[in-house]
């Protein structure tokens, strides 16, 4: 794959939007370097409100839980030292950099990382499938999984395993021996009629 490291995070959260009030309630990351996975990040997260109905039914993440495990700040605090300076990568980036965004103004800090998307590079990638969820992408490479989705670490794994599986068909389909995060970041952001144009 390319020769860079990059940092894989999911959130599971209390609802879709900071801006509404919604937090985070559980993060989970992996940290890939060479075509492997070489460490991890999990917690749960209290944010200090209640997890509804609904999301415990997504999740299985409830209220209890959430009590019980670090604040947000704690955690945040701890991911950022995760972090460091690698490029971030999530599936349906938008709306973990929203989340991973509004947590770290929370404790007073900023993200300065590249994050790219895989839900957008494998629409680009993969145009031909009719679903480009977490779920239909790992089904159709079959990649490694234990079943549970919407957990965050889990979904971490996945979207790993996705991130790899990418760009070794980027290589292989476009004959190159090696894929930059620039040209990742590229393929993301343009029209699918260019993308095979990008690539070769």
């Amino acid at each position: 794959m390319g020769n860079f490291p990059v940092i894989v995070l999911d959130f599971e959260t209390t609802g879709l939007s900071p801006r509404c009030g919604d937090r985070a309630i559980e993060i989970g990351a992996v940290l890939i370097d060479n075509n492997r996975v070489i460490d991890r990040f999990h917690s749960l997260m209290n944010p200090g409100i209640p997890v509804s109905p609904f999301i415990e039914g997504l999740t299985g993440i409830t209220t209890a839980m959430v009590r019980s495990a670090p604040g947000c700040a704690e955690v945040m605090a701890g991911f950022g030292k995760f972090m460091r300076h690698f490029p971030l990568v999530a599936h349906n980036a938008s709306f973990d950099g929203r989340f991973l965004d509004a947590e770290l103004a929370h404790i007073g800090r900023a993200r300065n990382n590249e994050m790219v998307c895989t839900l957008l590079v494998a629409r680009r990638v993969y145009p031909h499938i009719p679903s480009h969820k977490l779920e239909a992408l790992v089904r159709y490479k079959k990649l490694q999984t234990d079943g549970a989705f919407h957990r965050a670490l889990a979904d971490a794994e996945m979207t790993a395993h996705l991130w790899m599986a990418m760009i070794e068909d980027i290589k292989r389909l476009y004959g190159m021996s090696a894929v930059s995060l620039e040209s990742i970041q590229k393929l993301s952001r343009i029209s699918r009629a260019k993308a095979r144009a990008l690539l070769a």
